[in-house]
């Protein structure tokens, strides 16, 4: 019992150690892989505790996504780690060709990308919200960027409205991408650009609009101080910047009732002479 209760106190001790500083990728195969060993250690112990392929399943899914959370890993992770295993093994048990699992597996990069780097889902902005951004736009003519844009559904809808303004969207996903560069084309005020955001200078632009996720959304502030000019607009969808009261907090009449948090970039410090 002293050498079970020593290994448990060093297998705490190792997923301590990696809280919040692995990967995000690495967090969740830790979690996994710790989930299964809780799993073979119990059975192992208590052989009748599990009893059926489906209960140890099961009872990992449940234990792997405990872990994660422990580890620090977002939310949305959950599901993940609770679906994983029990989809494995159901795709196990069904007659398809490995090569549809691959090609699945490329489908699925080829939309989401890299999220366990960015950790921002793909969101769909809605025509609700589309409506709703157009009406913060100032009366005059003003130039308005997307952040991971996606299928550039709001933009091309924006544009539609405000011949008079300049949209740019920029998305990294190729097939998203893809979708939006070619849905755009015949739009002369509407441009698509492929490519991480974070490398992209904003300093021109009078509007900007995020649909990402709590994790970047203090560092997006910070970048968005440092380079739009004072009074620019940000509109984020749904998720608040930490810390920053908002100017303005637009309920969108939708069925996920949607909510536009409006910041308006503060006036540059003024050094005091002494």
């Amino acid at each position: 019992m002293s050498n079970r209760i020593l290994a448990a106190g060093l297998g705490y001790h190792l997923l301590m150690r990696v809280r919040r500083s692995a990967h995000p990728l690495r967090q969740a195969l830790l979690a996994q892989l710790a989930g299964s060993g809780l799993v073979g250690g119990m059975a192992y112990a208590w052989p009748g505790l599990v009893v059926a392929l489906w209960h140890a399943v099961l009872l990992q899914a449940v234990l792997a996504a405990l872990i994660g959370q422990q580890l620090g890993a977002p939310r949305w992770w959950i599901p993940l780690h609770l679906g994983f295993l029990p989809a494995v093994l159901l795709a196990s048990q069904l007659k398809i060709a490995a090569g549809w699992y691959l090609a699945g597996f490329v489908l699925l990069l080829l939309v989401y990308w890299r999220i366990d780097r960015s950790q921002v889902p793909l969101y769909l902005s809605n025509a609700e919200t589309a409506a709703a951004v157009a009406d913060l736009l100032p009366a005059s003519p003003c130039r308005v960027v997307d952040l991971g844009c996606g299928h550039g559904a709001l933009l091309r809808h924006l544009a539609r409205v405000r011949p008079d303004c300049q949209f740019v969207g920029v998305e990294h996903a190729p097939l998203p991408w893809l979708w939006a560069w070619l849905a755009a084309r015949g739009q002369d005020n509407l441009q698509i650009r492929h490519g991480d955001f974070w490398q992209v200078s904003l300093a021109s632009f009078d509007v900007v609009y995020a649909f990402l996720s709590p994790v970047p959304m203090a560092r997006l502030y910070a970048l968005l101080k440092a380079q739009l000019p004072p009074g620019s607009l940000l509109v984020s969808n749904s998720f608040v910047v930490p810390g920053v009261a908002a100017d303005a907090q637009i309920k969108v009449a939708d069925q996920r009732e949607t909510q536009l948090h409006c910041y308006r970039m503060p006036p540059a410090r003024q050094e005091i002479k002494a």
